[in-house]
């Protein structure tokens, strides 16, 4: 049924899942009833608990499942009647939530019977300790001698059926230890757990314990047995190990089983000096499909993934679902060539489509392999390294088909770097680590500093000031990239307002923006950061790349002429190294194209970067754009730039990025850019 909804279903169906998952009581009946008025757009929507009469003119869905009432989604009349298809939906919606109420009631019994389980088997055990034991007395081949009440009630036998007969008829499988009597009488008791055999045929487990009975000269003449029932406490263990060491979902062992299966491997593979391996598995596009159709599709094909996962491997190969949609595969007693052979088996599982729930879904996998004993010599470490190989083959894949990687030693040390700059980055933004640098655009007229992009610096306590290409791209991997914009963004409006108190006139400060924060949220960030400190547009200047140009455009339009509403100007950063497409100049509001330094290193020797610098400064012209040029060094680049009518520029040439007090006293003196030429001290 999922399969149909759209975009804002799939936000109403996400709203109904966290509200099930996080709320209870009234609270969740009111956020339902909110989620039901979101779905249809009509007011008054309630969810009731139990029987609720129709009103006239009204609108009552029940919310069922299996034949359980749960309750109804209620809805007053109102001047427009309740259409098929608002009543079709609020019956899609209803008959989800009613799986929902019936998953976690499901759920809820299997709580309630594990803890009566827990339950029972404390209460047996207080049972076992006050309760009379079955004792047995034997003659040294095993004879009954004696019979108490006790054996009477355990096995269903008399005293005169059972006195007189030799043990064995109790047990399960009669040759199972008629060697052991001799072995008791020799060296006194023992305790074991044990299979017998009641009257009724009935077979049940016992604890039993033997001691031998020995005459007054210390000679041993018999044996005594204690025995008690513990069938249950048996089947509650077996339940609890089943609980303990497999996933539920696809009964495969689960990552604590499989520590425990090649701690073993491990140790025999030592002695016999055998070569193993260890892969890491994990789906791709799993989530998408998950999201899309359901928690119980995603089950579903999980399971047909772990099925023919177990059907491609040897018996004695370890399989295991590590959680969500991650497994595990240990191999031993293989040749070197191995681990490369079986991954590319495994990759081939998912050529064919899996069909869940009359869905045809194509899904790969990418693969991680560590081996032993090259790569490590124990499980943990194994499984580690096999994850960082996992993910070095994820970057690798192409169309999410995924792949498999083999572990080296440069992916540790990787990752490792990523660790540390994503770990020491969070500090940064606790310790105060962070600073900006400010590189002043000049004028190329009248010389003088017309602005500045604002640029990050990292004052990290150990490498010293990093530069923005030795964190960025981390802070993008791992997402801290929008918290690190939010911080640019304040801190830049923070000083802003420092110079503004100082009685300086308003200066654009360029921001650069990254794609992962260029959202409808971007123009209502920058707004409340100008808010709150008291700034107008004119101060601010946001640097945007082609490629957020790409996809969406209306999308990115919209965001586009929010933020010049602000008041702040636009400008498109190294225009020319991307998809340069003129139709973005004519339809975004956008107030500069910034030359990439790319094209400024040659000129003016390279005729290429003079041809390329020429037509973009030709281009904007004839749209009205103002051009500024980066990467600025030289006299003869700017007397280029100058006469082929680049309006800024940006630069060594001026000075490098400075501290905000160094770029402050700038300001405060007024300078202008030196250019030691006649032609250039005339202008």
């Amino acid at each position: 049924m999922l399969s149909s909804v759209g975009t804002d279903d799939l936000a109403c169906c996400s709203a109904l899942l966290e509200a099930m998952q996080n709320l209870h009581g009234m609270a969740l009946h009111a956020a339902l009833g909110g989620i039901a008025s979101g779905l249809l757009k009509r007011p008054g929507g309630r969810y009731v608990i139990g029987a609720s009469a129709p009103v006239e003119g009204g609108l009552c869905q029940p919310v069922q499942c299996e034949g359980a009432l749960f309750g109804h989604f209620v809805f007053p009349p109102l001047t427009r009647p309740y259409s098929d298809q608002e009543r079709q939906r609020l019956a899609m919606l209803a008959a989800f939530l009613g799986r929902l109420m019936q998953g976690r009631a499901d759920t809820e019994q299997r709580v309630r019977a594990l803890d009566q389980i827990e339950a029972k088997l404390e209460q047996q055990a207080q049972i076992l300790n006050q309760m009379h034991e079955s004792v047995i007395t034997m003659d040294p081949a095993g004879f009954i001698t004696s019979w108490n009440r006790g054996a009477e009630q355990l096995f269903g036998y008399s005293a005169m059926e059972a006195i007189g007969r030799n043990v064995l008829f109790l047990y399960e499988n009669e040759d199972e230890e008629d060697s052991l009597h001799d072995l008791f009488l020799e060296h006194g008791g023992r305790e074991m757990e044990v299979r017998r055999r009641k009257k009724s045929g009935e077979v049940f487990w016992a604890s039993l314990s033997l001691s031998v009975m020995r005459d007054q000269n210390g000679h041993p003449i018999g044996l005594i047995g204690y025995l008690n029932d513990i069938t249950e406490r048996k089947n509650a263990e077996k339940l609890i190990h089943r609980l303990a060491y497999y996933d539920a979902l696809t009964g495969l062992p689960n990552r604590t089983l499989l520590t425990r299966t090649v701690d073993q491997a491990l140790e025999e593979a030592r002695h016999e000096n055998l070569h193993g391996c260890v892969m890491f598995i994990d789906l791709n596009r799993f989530k998408p499909i998950n999201d899309t159709l359901g928690h119980v599709a995603g089950d579903m094909l999980l399971v047909e993934v772990a099925m023919r996962l177990r059907r491609a491997l040897r018996e004695r190969d370890v399989v295991a679902r590590l959680g969500a949609d991650e497994f595990a595969v240990a191999l031993f007693g293989i040749d070197k060539d191995s681990p490369a052979y079986v991954a590319q088996k495994l990759l081939a599982l998912f050529d064919d489509p899996f069909f869940i729930d009359g869905h045809e879904l194509r899904v790969g996998a990418s693969i991680g392999v560590s081996l032993y004993p090259e790569n490590a010599t124990d499980t943990e470490t194994l499984l580690r390294l096999a994850d960082i190989a996992m993910y070095r083959a994820k970057q690798g894949g192409e169309n999410n088909e995924g792949g498999y990687a083999c572990y080296s030693e440069e992916m540790n040390r990787n990752t490792l770097d990523l660790l540390r700059i994503e770990t020491g980055l969070l500090h940064a933004f606790e310790y105060n680590e962070l600073l900006l640098y400010y590189q002043p655009k000049v004028d190329m007229q009248t010389l003088a500093i017309t602005g500045a992009e604002a640029l990050v610096r990292w004052q990290h306590p150990e490498r010293g000031l990093l530069l923005p290409g030795e964190f960025i791209p981390i802070a993008e991997e791992t997402g801290l990239i929008v918290q690190l914009s939010d911080w640019v963004l304040d801190a830049v409006c923070r000083q802003a307002r420092a110079w503004k108190d100082a009685g300086l006139p308003p200066i654009r400060i360029a921001l650069n923006v990254t794609a992962r924060e260029f959202t409808r949220s971007l123009p209502d960030r920058v707004g409340a950061a100008l808010e709150r400190h008291m700034l107008s547009g004119e101060w601010l200047e946001l640097e945007i790349t082609e490629s957020m140009l790409m996809h969406s455009t209306d999308r990115v339009i919209s965001i586009m002429e929010k933020i010049c509403g602000l008041g702040i100007t636009v400008s498109l950063d190294d225009f020319g190294t991307g998809y340069s497409s003129l139709s973005y100049l004519k339809r975004f509001p956008i107030n500069t194209l910034k030359i990439d330094r790319s094209f400024t290193m040659g000129i003016p020797d390279d005729t290429n970067d003079c041809a390329i610098a020429s037509a973009i400064i030709g281009i904007a012209k004839q749209l009205r754009h103002k051009v500024i040029a980066e990467g600025v060094e030289d006299e003869k680049q700017f007397n280029f730039l100058r006469e082929a009518g680049c309006n800024e520029l940006q630069g060594y040439i001026f000075s490098r990025p400075v501290p905000a007090p160094d770029f402050h006293a700038m300001l405060l003196e007024g300078r202008k850019l030196a250019l030691e030429s006649a032609s250039a001290s005339q202008v």
